[in-house]
């Protein structure tokens, strides 16, 4: 009976990971959708992206129902608990990453019939590639339970930061040496700020899979000394890691 509960079990823990897969792969499906109607100027796939974001919505809240079930029903601990607080935390950060794919397409209507330089059009490729790239990163290191993958994902993004100001610059050098419009130029620093936010949050689902893997929260998720009352002590706290999972 023990061990037929435990089957059981373990199959919701497959069926919530499958379910941030899912909706992973929604999200990072629509960064290069995005990035083609901010290019194109194609309205009428603008509004598809933000229809299709109801469905990662509607996904994103039955898998936050379907953890919030597991945890109540089987009272998960120590490695197991770590898996279901890691897809609620993970859940969250994709569900975002959707929306700033939404706002890059809407952000798209503002600038319609606004024509960007080469180096601007280009900036805009490399930063839609290097969000994608960071959420494959990401998804990969969840799904393989790889801890040194995920740690990675911090110092990755610094491409895309950079990427970042670099976009800014060459936005205010096409106002003043190509004469691009200044609301159109304020748009096209907003969807800079969007892609570089997406990949903040695949940073963020980094850190999650290091929590899951290790039980270790990076520094600035863990309460500071001042904070709680005790005495000084390391940077990280392990958590959730106080025995061996039923399932270790």
């Amino acid at each position: 009976m023990v061990q037929e509960t435990r089957k059981l079990f373990h199959e919701e823990l497959a069926d919530v990971q499958r379910a941030v897969a899912r909706v992973a792969a929604l999200a990072t499906e629509s960064i290069p959708r995005a990035t083609a109607v901010l290019l194109g100027d194609d309205d009428a796939e603008a509004q598809a992206i933000i229809e299709d974001d109801v469905v990662l919505d509607r996904l994103s809240h039955q898998l936050e129902e379907h953890c919030y079930q597991v945890l109540a029903l089987q009272g998960p601990v120590a490695g197991d608990l770590r898996t279901i607080v890691t897809a609620l935390r993970m859940n969250s950060e994709i569900e975002r990453s959707g929306d700033l794919s939404v706002n890059i397409a809407k952000a798209s209507r503002r600038v319609q019939g606004g024509s960007f330089p080469p180096e601007i059009r280009g900036l805009i490729e490399r930063m839609s590639e290097e969000a994608i790239r960071l959420y494959r990163a990401a998804l990969d290191a969840y799904l393989d339970g790889d801890a040194e993958l995920a740690a990675s994902i911090d110092e990755m993004d610094d491409v895309l930061d950079d990427l970042q100001v670099a976009f800014i610059a060459a936005v205010f050098r096409a106002h003043q040496d190509a004469g691009l419009d200044l609301e159109v130029g304020v748009q096209l620093a907003m969807v800079a700020r969007f892609y570089e936010r997406i990949g903040d949050h695949a940073v963020n689902i980094g850190e999650r899979v290091q929590y899951m893997v290790t039980g270790w929260l990076p520094e600035h998720l863990v309460a500071a000394p001042g904070e709680t009352g005790e005495a000084d002590g390391p940077a990280a706290a392990p958590v959730g890691s106080d025995g061996p999972s039923p399932s270790d």
